[in-house]
């Protein structure tokens, strides 16, 4: 069984945690056909819901108090690491939740939560591009700028957004193997192809 644990706060980037959420509750589903009993859980502060960084209000399933052992932890960026940052509840859980977790996980300007709370200390990370130079100027951690994600030991972090995705699958396949997260990218219909490519010249 393997447990994630994505945390909530005001002010989250909802694709941080809904992509990751996705590739996880998908490989619960795939695995439980094989009786395994995975399941992904939301964690925030406080209950009730919170809203996050684009109005999108989500229903947390646990507070830190009364969460489940977490093999996996994900910390989404957005809006809300601004203050956040300066929690010392939210940094404290982090630090010992952490501490517990076999993986601990950041998605976009999470790396800053997690340098915040020690686990990025001394670490290769990555982060949002338009956040990689305020990261670097908080000392001790080397910030990796040309991949989309980065491992370093049992710590795993990304870039913006879409990009924790492809953190969250590249994590399903380490735990439970390559076949199994080429079949649930298969599931997702993951693909990317994107239109408007940001090097392709504009068409009138």
């Amino acid at each position: 069984m393997t447990t994630y644990g994505l945390l909530l706060f005001e002010g989250a980037e909802e694709l941080d945690f809904a992509g990751p959420w996705e590739v996880f509750t998908v490989s619960a589903k795939l695995r439980a056909e094989n009786q395994y009993a995975d399941q992904a859980v939301l964690i925030a502060e406080r209950p009730g819901p919170v809203r996050c960084n684009k109005g999108m209000r989500v229903l947390p399933d646990h507070t830190f108090e009364d969460h489940p052992p977490l093999d996996l932890l994900l910390v989404p960026g957005g809006n809300g690491t601004r203050s956040e940052v300066s929690n010392p509840v939210l940094i404290d859980w982090i630090r010992k939740t952490s501490a517990q977790a076999a993986w601990t996980t950041s998605v976009c300007t999470g790396a800053l939560l997690l340098h915040e709370a020690g686990p990025a200390r001394g670490r290769r990370v990555a982060t949002h591009h338009a956040f990689e130079d305020e990261l670097q100027a908080r000392g001790d951690v080397t910030v990796v700028r040309d991949a989309r994600y980065v491992i370093d030991g049992q710590l795993a972090t990304s870039q913006g957004v879409s990009a924790g995705i492809d953190l969250a699958l590249w994590l399903i396949g380490r735990l439970h193997g390559r076949d199994h997260a080429r079949a649930v990218r298969n599931y997702i219909q993951y693909e990317p192809a994107p239109p408007y490519l940001a090097d392709e010249p504009l068409a009138d």
